[in-house]
């Protein structure tokens, strides 16, 4: 399964690999919603870990941008799932109106992350 991790804060980056790592798997990674799209552009991915508040190109854009088929990208209806500190009520309705396909609230819990990682593994 090919994961694109897209997280400017290295610790949470760090943390997510370890826990994907534990998964058996692996990600690439992107410091914000830019350089994912350039990623995006340039291999094809089955899965995007996407964080909200980001600098240069937040979540909420980033995703927008690959939905309306404006970013180039090989895959415009990947599962995008919204891996943010944001919980509080709304936050979850707000990332699946920009076109997130789900939502995973940080601290990540590994049985939650497993979960959704699952939810769209491609029977191999």
């Amino acid at each position: 399964m090919r994961i694109l991790l897209v997280e400017d804060n290295l610790i949470n980056q760090k943390l997510t690999l370890a826990l994907l790592k534990r998964f058996g798997l692996t990600a690439d990674t992107a410091g914000n919603g830019k350089i994912a799209l350039e990623r995006l552009a340039a291999r094809p991915y089955d899965l995007v870990l996407m964080d909200v508040q980001m600098p240069e190109m937040d979540g909420y854009e980033a995703t927008r941008q690959i939905r309306a088929g404006q970013a180039g990208v090989l895959d415009a209806q990947i599962p995008i799932v919204a891996v943010t500190a944001h919980a509080m009520q709304g936050d979850r309705e707000r990332c699946l109106a920009a076109g997130m396909s789900d939502y995973i609230a940080k601290p990540i819990k590994p049985d939650r992350l497993k979960a959704v990682i699952d939810k769209y593994r491609t029977p191999a």
